[in-house]
């Protein structure tokens, strides 16, 4: 097993705990449930960082005050960011509005 495998299956795991969080919180999203299940989660967080447009997830999650419950947040925590680019990272932190870092820039 490689370091990534694991931490990709670290990966998954954080991202099916997101459904179970958001649906104690009363928000079920289905269909992050069944692109996890489908994708895995690193392929699921890949495809939501490419489209140009902030899904209802997203939306939901920070009407609920829960922003750390979106892939945009697990993409940078430190234990993950081997698995996305620079670019990717960039793009989570300006959907979180966080401050830009130099991330695209290593």
């Amino acid at each position: 097993m490689t370091v990534n495998a694991g931490l990709e299956r670290r990966f998954d795991a954080a991202m099916l705990d997101i459904y179970h969080q958001a649906a104690r919180l009363g928000y079920r999203p289905t269909r992050f449930l069944e692109m996890v299940r489908e994708l895995g989660g690193v392929a699921a967080a890949h495809r939501l960082l490419a489209d140009n447009k902030v899904h209802d997830g997203f939306a939901e999650l920070f009407l609920l005050g829960r922003l750390d419950l979106t892939v945009e947040h697990h993409v940078l925590l430190p234990e993950f960011e081997p698995l996305f680019s620079p670019e990717e990272r960039v793009i989570a932190r300006a959907r979180l509005g966080l401050s830009p870092s130099n991330e695209a820039a290593r």
